[in-house]
């Protein structure tokens, strides 16, 4: 995978749509459904042309049922199950913007404090050292001005790496990383055995192992993207007395009825997994096929940045929540303020964003809890305050509270960028939106 394998998969880079009735002055949305004829010849497209075996499209608009587009089914063969809102799907990043929503329960709570220390939790961070040269030598460093906070941590500012395929140069923090396992991700039955062997088996062995890495930058000043929502996980555990993945069952997947979201996929659900593919030029290929999927073996430990599996229903839920400011069907998950603090920017002041600034050509971005905020109307395109993130696989979800909107999509193949799927998305919500 490519940098933009799983960067280039930012929901709010190409498409923004959720700020589309800002372009022509026109009324909030209205909060009953309305037919959406282009997404769904979209959908209906990207299928007969065989660009994709199936997609979903969910769109929600206030409290009114959400409306699914879908085409097309959940692998190639002629008798795969039909794509629909309960089929399940490889989050990949999106699993950031659960993690970050998490860390911001305790938040709420007074467990963690946003300019906290991490290594109040895990001491091992107490003392990191900082490369010299980013693209330099790990035996080069320097100590860190400041330490690693749980901010940034959520906001990709902690100064950490992100192993996403590229070359690495020997003796560099990639090449390391890449020899000791710091890689908590997977993609499938064939690539696993090789990063298992080496992988960390726990979230506390990763995140000590970790802190023995120099970081990339000074803490808190420059956005880059990373591991620091998988690290998030570890803090989280820490933080809250319970396992990463038990907080997230009892504090957002069951109260939010996500009976759908898994780190591992039950046997009884297996059949209705996608598969997930890979382009090789004009070649698809099934690297991860949904019957015998490495998504349904237990992970090393349960990824916070790229674990998670879930339907185009579970993850409207979760945005839904958040578009009600913390509450859906009358039960709490976080407090207004907090809803609207996690999707606010909470970069570091000063922090360089030159980098984040690269995801999109139509308008400015920061970040928040795990997700990416438009901090200013954009018209056809983003509206002030959505925030999301999209994954490696192609899947995208945004959440615009002003305008009462939010959206989830869902496919599975790699790289992100053969098909240019974000910016057909947003002409057909124009034309739907807008009439």
């Amino acid at each position: 995978m490519r940098v933009r394998v799983l960067v280039g998969a930012v929901l709010l880079a190409s498409a923004g749509v959720t700020g589309l009735v800002q372009a022509r002055s026109v009324p909030a949305l209205p909060a009953t459904p309305v037919a959406a004829p282009a997404t769904q010849a979209l959908v209906n497209r990207y299928v007969a042309e065989n660009k994709v075996p199936g997609l979903v499209v969910g769109i929600g608009r206030g409290d009114a049922p959400t409306e699914y587009y879908k085409a097309g089914r959940i692998a190639a063969e002629a008798d795969a199950p039909l794509a629909d809102e309960n089929s399940l799907w490889r989050v990949y990043s999106m699993t950031k913007p659960i993690t970050g929503i998490a860390a911001m329960i305790l938040v709420e709570e007074g467990k963690l404090k946003l300019d906290q220390p991490i290594s109040d939790f895990i001491p091992a961070f107490k003392n990191m050292r900082v490369l010299n040269d980013p693209a330099g030598p790990v035996t080069a460093t320097h100590p860190a001005a400041h330490p690693i906070t749980v901010r940034m941590l959520l906001t990709h500012t902690a100064g950490l790496g992100y192993d996403l395929g590229q070359n690495p140069v020997p003796g560099t923090l990639l090449d390391q990383y890449r020899q000791q396992g710091i890689n908590p991700a997977q993609i499938s039955n064939q690539l696993e055995p090789n990063q298992r062997a080496i992988r960390p088996a726990s979230l506390e062995a990763f995140a000590n192992k970790l802190a023995t890495f120099p970081l990339v930058y000074e803490p808190g000043t420059k956005w880059s993207y990373s591991i620091g929502l998988d690290l998030m996980g570890r803090v989280i555990e820490v933080a809250s007395g319970m396992t990463f993945d038990a907080f997230l069952q009892k504090r957002l997947f069951d109260p939010l009825k996500m009976k759908s979201t898994f780190f591992t996929v039950p046997g009884s659900e297996a059949g209705r997994l996608a598969t997930n593919y890979f382009y090789a030029g004009e070649n698809r290929l099934p690297v991860d096929p949904g019957k015998g999927s490495l998504w349904l073996k237990p992970p090393s430990f349960p990824y916070g940045g790229a674990g998670l599996v879930s339907s185009a229903h579970d993850y409207d839920r979760f945005l839904h929540m958040l578009q009600n400011g913390g509450t859906l069907d009358g039960v709490r998950v976080l407090k207004p303020e907090t809803a609207r603090l996690a999707m606010s920017n909470l970069l570091p002041a000063g922090a360089d964003t030159t980098l984040l600034g690269t995801l999109t050509s139509v308008g400015k971005l920061g970040f928040g809890a795990g997700g990416s905020v438009y901090l200013a109307d954009v018209p056809g395109a983003a509206s002030k305050g959505t925030y999301g993130w999209g994954g490696a696989a192609s899947t995208l979800a945004w959440v615009d509270p002003a305008k009462n909107v939010r959206g989830v999509v869902m496919v599975n193949y790699m790289p992100t960028e053969k098909w240019p799927l974000r910016a057909d998305l947003n002409q057909a919500l124009v034309a739907d939106l807008l009439k």
